[in-house]
């Protein structure tokens, strides 16, 4: 098990080509193997953007050029590089992140919850996913994966974290609108503070995205942030903050598993609640 793992967030602002989101993403990946991280987590929609969020990225298979192009860049390497794609699928394309090294594809995890909220309906246009997220491990730490608004839903984070997670990898493309930076500054700590992990947030900026990617202590501490710019966010996970966190507020333990809490209500998945009398 591992006591350190050096880490990266790129935070960038994605060309409208895929070809020139690959050598984009090379450049940044080449800066990574420079500063010797053993993970890089890169944006949601890093193979292609679109200047409408209505509309829907160009999407490739998982075995198309971008993907290729990463495990290309990271040939001869120690980095686990992960990743936000638009996977074609018939005719809806997958939201996708895949986590790839130098041998290939690691693991694939399908958006599970589609932004259909703030007059936005990503569904439209994208297909869900069908299956959790995945934890893999990273220099002996684990690795869970999220993607944008998952983070809104903190069953996800606590699930990662049961299996094992010690860092939630969360590739964004969080769209501007009112309180928008800080509600993902909010959410970033929460679901730090709540599964005792590392969170890592890389984000697009530039044009209807808000940038303001983020790394996180399990105390909920912000470790390296940034603004508007494009930029690499570098620091250094200590396994002994994960074990000093989850000592002194042991909630994956604690949790009462036994009990059936949130009865789902008919009311609130409609978003309308009833008051009688």
């Amino acid at each position: 098990m591992g006591e350190r793992l050096r880490v990266g967030a790129v935070q960038l602002h994605s060309p409208l080509s895929p070809a020139e989101c690959a050598v984009q993403c090379g450049e940044w990946i080449a800066a990574a193997r420079k500063a010797a991280l053993d993970l890089l987590v890169l944006p949601e929609s890093a193979s292609s953007r679109t200047d409408d969020p209505a509309e829907t990225p160009v999407a490739e298979p998982l075995d198309g050029p971008f993907v290729q192009s990463l495990i290309a860049a990271l040939d001869g390497s120690g980095l686990t590089v992960i990743a936000g794609i638009t996977e074609s699928a018939g005719d809806r394309p997958f939201n996708t992140v895949v986590v790839v090294d130098a041998t290939g594809i690691r693991a694939v995890y399908r958006k599970l919850h589609l932004y259909d909220a703030a007059g936005m309906r990503e569904s439209d246009a994208i297909r869900p996913g069908e299956h959790a997220p995945p934890v893999i491990d990273v220099g002996g730490f684990g690795v869970g994966v999220m993607t944008c608004y998952d983070i809104r839903f903190p069953e996800t984070a606590r699930a990662l974290a049961l299996q094992g997670a010690d860092v939630l990898a969360v590739p964004t493309s969080w769209v501007r609108g009112p309180l928008k930076e800080a509600h993902w500054s909010t959410f970033c700590a929460a679901r730090a503070l709540e599964s005792t992990c590392f969170v890592i947030g890389a984000g697009q900026t530039g044009g209807t995205r808000i940038g303001c990617s983020m790394i996180v202590a399990p105390d909920g501490t912000t470790m390296a942030s940034a603004g508007v710019e494009q930029t690499l966010l570098v620091t250094e996970f200590d396994r002994a903050r994960v074990d000093a966190a989850r000592t002194a507020f042991p909630l994956l333990a604690q949790r009462r598993f036994d009990l059936d809490l949130v009865p789902r209500s008919p009311e609130l998945v409609t978003g309308v609640r009833r008051h009688d009398g």
